[in-house]
């Protein structure tokens, strides 16, 4: 039965094109348990090819014509190909790291096919130290990052003799006990649908609209002060002061990859003794990095550069996405203080622009908060679409998104994970984005840019490393 699927998930169909194409993705890294054979990948990969129920988030995808005039609707995938979604690769000689990250950069330039469900995963072996890698990615219409990141964690477990975990695709037994439950309790239906789901969707949909009328009377007030912010060159969902960069110019479809990850103690220490948190660190770090790159790039421009950060939003704000897919994200825009030298200073003031952003976020409701992030995000997608290109100036010059990660050491299937690198995306006008995740001791950095617009990306890795070192002298945390 078709669903409509929701404003923001639908925004991103509407936006996408074969340069631009809308996904996120992941790479996983897992060493082999000891004493694994030598066609270990084979098996793993036999493995969780098998035959299974597949969970709904896994068997829709997008439609729209003439029955649904003309919106986005969910509607399941009657012929769903597993060995089309879930593929087996190997690495060309030598099998480095470099070779790893050259073939997720192709792969994360394709789009997804919306005639099947948007999702692929494909497994890596070839590594010259045996390592086995696992690229997946996820249409943004079907799950944000938060979401994504849960949906790996949920086919991991912190047991090493586990073999029976199903693959991330698989519906999970107790949901299909849950459901006939459900169904049996539901005591008739209605066209098919049960009556318990027709009592929850009605309760829910009254309940929806009463909140709705509410956070709608509150939307001008919202308005008002978040335009009165912009114009003021506060921090809010609204940024009118991102000066131009390289970055903010016409992408095309290809894409390049890098990553990295850093000890967590080490940023730790630093927000410690600084008095700030992690989150500020990771985007003091990308500051003095892209700083770097840009002077490096003869780029800098005299203003700071601004980062648009998204920001989950609060389980009494959105419902969580989990399983059933979505998107419950706000964003704030973060003067990055590139323009500054001392890396200190940089660090105050991503920290005060970061504190009065999710200060100005806070007096909001979801439905306001979504419309202001909406309206902040808007210019990125008119400008290109308008060719307005280095007319305007970009509403932001990149965006910097920081998604927790599991805390303790995850197996799949006996393979320990030894690190987990997101993949984000660039969009038009915006050709680069620093996607990072924490796992266990490391904070995992993934840069995802267009591969013509930012050349030598690579580099960004090595004045990451440089800024980490810059911060910890700074602040006296070395």
């Amino acid at each position: 039965m078709p669903v409509p699927i929701d404003p923001t998930s639908a925004a991103f169909l509407y936006a996408e094109n074969r340069q631009m194409p809308m996904h996120v993705g992941g790479l996983q890294l897992f060493e082999r348990p000891e004493g694994a054979p030598s066609d270990y990948v084979r098996q793993m990969y036999e493995s969780m090819s098998q035959p299974t129920d597949v969970a709904p988030l896994f068997l829709k995808h997008p439609y729209r014509g003439l029955t649904t005039a003309g919106q986005w609707v969910w509607t399941p995938d009657d012929d769903f190909d597993l060995e089309y979604h879930f593929r087996h690769s190997g690495l060309p000689e030598p099998g480095r790291v470099r070779e790893l990250l050259e073939l997720c950069s192709r792969l994360h330039s394709t789009r997804l096919a919306r005639e099947r469900p948007l999702w692929e995963a494909t497994l890596i072996e070839g590594l010259a130290d045996g390592r086995v890698a696992m690229y997946t990615k996820l249409h943004h219409a079907l799950v944000d990052g938060v979401s994504a990141m849960r949906l790996m964690q949920s086919v991991m477990t912190t047991d090493p003799d586990r073999r029976d975990v199903l693959p991330m695709w698989a519906d999970r037994p107790r949901s299909r006990s849950r459901r006939a439950q459900d169904d049996a309790d539901g005591g008739g239906s209605v066209g098919g649908v049960p009556l318990e789901v027709l009592r929850s969707t009605l309760g829910s949909a009254m309940g929806t609209a009463l909140s709705i009328s509410a956070d709608a009377a509150g939307l001008p007030g919202a308005l008002v002060k978040t335009l009165s912010r912009g114009l003021r060159n506060e921090t809010s969902a609204l940024s009118l002061y991102a000066p131009r960069t390289m970055f903010n110019t016409t992408i095309t479809g290809s894409r390049r990859f890098a990553a990295q990850g850093w000890p967590l103690e080490r940023l730790r220490a630093i927000g410690k003794a600084s008095g700030t948190t992690l989150n500020d660190v990771v985007l003091a770090m990308c500051s003095g990095a892209i700083r770097h790159y840009l002077v490096e790039q003869q780029a800098l421009p005299e203003s700071s550069l601004v980062a648009m950060v998204p920001v989950g939003l609060k389980a009494s704000q959105a419902h969580a996405a989990g399983s059933e897919g979505g998107n419950a994200l706000g964003a704030v825009m973060v003067r990055l203080g590139t323009e500054l030298d001392d890396p200190a200073d940089r660090l105050a003031a991503v920290h005060e622009s970061m504190r009065s952003g999710k200060q100005a976020l806070s007096s909001m409701t979801p439905l306001q908060i979504t419309a202001m992030s909406a309206l902040g995000m808007a210019p990125a997608i008119v400008t290109p679409m308008l060719r307005l290109h280095g007319m305007v100036r970009p509403p932001f010059n990149l965006i910097i998104s920081n998604v927790p990660g599991p805390r303790s050491t995850q197996y799949l299937n006996g393979a320990k994970m030894v690190g987990t690198y997101p993949l984000s995306i660039p969009i038009n006008g915006m050709a680069l984005n620093i996607t990072c995740n924490s796992y266990v001791d490391d904070m995992c950095f993934g840069l995802t840019g267009c591969r013509r617009s930012v050349p030598s990306l690579q580099r960004l890795l090595g004045h990451l490393d440089d800024a980490l070192g810059d911060l910890e002298k700074a602040t006296g945390a070395s």
